[in-house]
């Protein structure tokens, strides 16, 4: 067993005891002077950590428009942003919603792809997909013999092959049935053809504000 420890005797009215007391004063008057010069100090430097907390957190809800003349983009439900811009010459109001991709293609590591659809005074007008690589040449014609390239497109738990639209090699113009499968959606995967063999895109488009789809554009989900 260790050896209890002893602890000094300190007798009322003694050397000691006023040298305790003397040094607990001093102990409480620094902290209160401290409290006074640095008080205010201390509050300031935490309404500057709030200020840059909002400004981050504000600057992370918002995504830059590449786009001149439409505004930097606002959360619409889960990964979706919401664009908004007018035509400056007809007054017709635009909306572009637009959902990027959870991975990136192997010709380019830079570039997510994306799928977006637009609508005017509040009517849907086209919805595209932006691979984020230089497509291939078209592999199909269409009903009219325009350009295509056949997609295999990926609803949840079903499957189906499309033909869309080869746009100046860069986009593919999505079908609206296939934008209205998609918003109701959790799984959204597109297959396309690659310069190395199939590439796979793919999306999570749980979230939509599908209120705010069906004022802006009359759109409503339907499965496919």
């Amino acid at each position: 067993m260790e050896p209890a420890v002893q602890l000094p005797l300190v007798l009322p009215g003694s050397i000691a005891l006023r040298t305790l007391l003397g040094e607990g004063l001093k102990a409480s008057q620094f902290h209160k002077r401290c409290r006074l010069h640095f008080g205010p100090l201390a509050w300031f430097s935490t309404l500057l950590l709030i200020s840059g907390a909002g400004i981050v957190l504000a600057a992370q809800t918002t995504v830059m428009s590449p786009y001149q003349g439409e505004s930097d983009g606002t959360s619409a439900g889960g990964k979706w942003v919401e664009f908004h811009s007018e035509d400056k010459m007809t007054g017709a109001r635009r909306v572009r919603f637009e959902l990027r991709s959870d991975n990136y293609l192997s010709e380019d590591l830079d570039y997510k792809p994306r799928v977006e659809f637009v609508c005017t005074n509040r009517k849907y007008t086209n919805a595209t997909f932006d691979p984020g690589m230089r497509l291939g040449p078209p592999n199909r014609p269409g009903f009219f013999g325009q350009p295509q390239i056949e997609v295999m497109v990926r609803v949840d738990g079903t499957h189906s092959y499309h033909g869309w639209n080869w746009i100046h090699g860069q986009f593919l113009s999505m079908d609206k049935g296939t934008v209205r499968g998609l918003m109701g959606a959790r799984i959204f995967k597109v297959e396309l053809p690659g310069r190395n063999g199939p590439e796979i895109a793919e999306f999570s488009p749980v979230g939509l504000d599908l209120a705010r789809v069906k004022q802006a554009c009359d759109l409503t989900p339907k499965k496919p």
